[in-house]
């Protein structure tokens, strides 16, 4: 198995576990140490892998973290778990912000055997950052992500190279972060920068209102514009390709009790500018599996679905845009799971599983 495939493998046995173990221990049998050895280390080695590190700081004596991982025979990485089911972001890493300083470890990892956030020491050296440069998701991993990723395995290990690396990716992701809520809710001083270029009064309180919604609006439009030309661009090569069309057809057999009840669009259903753009986005990702023409959306009145074949059999997804919060219904052996998202580019974070559900039902005939 290559990278990938192991962390792929990871990844599969997640929801088949994750109701069974509610331990921390359990969570470092079941993830963390499969996660440890796709990297490429030896969990069963002393030598490598320490479990229960000790090192004792100040007053602080006999204080354990979970597992420390050894490099050319010095600590490189320091390992702090949780429970599969503990929430991260209400975490503390004291131990690892104790134990950093005290270590030749330049980074270190606070997960829960699903997530894990890396630290490192770029604000101040020897002194463990608290916001993380880079943050790995199990459930909801991209190809980018395992790239980086892999830069941490023990072959691909490179201490300048990764430093290097953790200091764009911080502050890349805290520029995103930043651009993303500015997207989502303007602040006065970002609606004042693009306003102050288009308007050329003096910008009152009621104007700066005004172009709030405004800025929103064109942002997003700018955004949805490239997405559209990108995904244009890869359809337009699709069909350049060659790809034989195959008609769309509803095969017999949908009024069986599996299928949805059928809502025939009328005129109170509007498929809104948001939902064709998802579906084209939902098309770009399915084609590396199957012909786009294969793909079809049928627009209801409390939901948007994609479908395989026009099949109402056949649900690949849904969107949910008719609420101030956004969710896109993934399915997995026709059981919904609704996931929120802030912008359309939040799609492509679930490519796998939903190529996975279009294989799915290619592998059903």
């Amino acid at each position: 198995m290559d990278f990938i495939e192991k962390i792929q493998d990871i990844a599969q046995r997640i929801p088949k576990q994750i109701d069974h173990i509610h331990t921390e221990e359990a969570t470092k049998s079941a993830f963390v140490m499969p996660f440890i050895k796709a990297l490429g280390f030896d969990v069963f080695n002393p030598l490598e892998v320490i479990p229960e590190y000790v090192a004792d700081v100040g007053t602080k004596k006999g204080e354990k973290v979970d597992y420390a991982i050894k490099i050319d025979d010095k600590i490189a990485l320091l390992v702090e778990c949780k429970w599969c089911g503990a929430d991260l972001d209400q975490c503390h890493a004291s131990q690892l912000y104790r134990y950093f300083a005290c270590t030749d470890a330049r980074f270190a990892i606070l997960t829960n055997g699903i997530y894990y956030k890396f630290f490192s020491d770029l604000d101040e050296k020897n002194r463990m950052d608290e916001r993380p440069f880079f943050e790995f998701n199990l459930s909801t991993f991209d190809d980018e992500k395992v790239v980086e990723l892999k830069k941490f395995t023990k072959s691909a290990f490179n201490l300048d190279n990764i430093l290097t690396t953790a200091s764009d990716l911080k502050y890349t992701g805290a520029i995103k972060q930043f651009f993303a809520d500015e997207l989502n809710n303007p602040s006065v001083e970002f609606v004042k920068f693009f306003a102050s270029r288009a308007y050329s009064g003096r910008l009152t309180q009621p104007v700066v209102e005004q172009f709030s919604d405004i800025v929103k609006r064109a942002t997003s439009q700018v955004i949805r514009d490239k997405v559209n030309n990108r995904l244009k661009s890869a359809l337009d090569a699709d069909q350049d390709e060659g790809a034989p069309a195959i008609e769309n057809q509803n095969p017999p057999g949908d009024a069986s009790p599996e299928a949805e009840p059928e809502q025939e669009n009328d005129s109170g259903i509007v498929t809104t500018d948001e939902e064709i753009d998802a579906f084209n986005i939902v098309r770009a990702i399915g084609r590396e599996v199957v012909d786009v023409s294969r793909i079809n959306m049928r627009d209801r009145a409390s939901y948007c679905g994609v479908l395989l074949d026009d099949n109402n059999r056949k649900p690949i997804c849904r969107f949910h845009f008719n609420t101030k919060q956004k969710y896109l219904g993934l399915l997995q052996q026709k059981a919904e799971e609704k996931v929120a998202i802030e912008d359309l580019n939040d799609i492509f974070k679930y490519t796998e599983r939903i190529k996975a559900t279009i294989n799915e039902y290619l592998t059903q005939g």
